[in-house]
């Protein structure tokens, strides 16, 4: 019997797909009534961004994260499809 072996980076292809899918469904929840919830989360990261000046070039560094209830879901459903897999 042979055993299926299971790609990392296809986990994380699910796993950041499904925080992109979740975090839009949470956007658009977010203007429907008793969907609100779906929206509430949290944004965290650098809330300026970070220059970085070499007179040569100008290089500048900004990264945020806006997590919700329904990309943590989205993240969740990818986990199990994927081990379903």
């Amino acid at each position: 019997m042979a055993l299926k072996e299971k790609n990392v980076w296809i986990l994380i292809l699910f796993i950041l797909s499904g925080l992109v899918i979740g975090g839009l469904i949470g956007e658009l929840a977010s203007k429907v009534d008793f969907l609100w919830w779906l929206s509430y989360g949290q944004s965290f990261g650098l809330s300026s961004p970070l220059e970085l000046d070499l007179n040569i070039v100008k290089i500048t560094f900004g990264l945020m994260f806006k997590i919700n209830i329904a990309s943590i879901l989205g993240m969740v459903i990818a986990i199990i499809i994927y081990h379903k897999m």
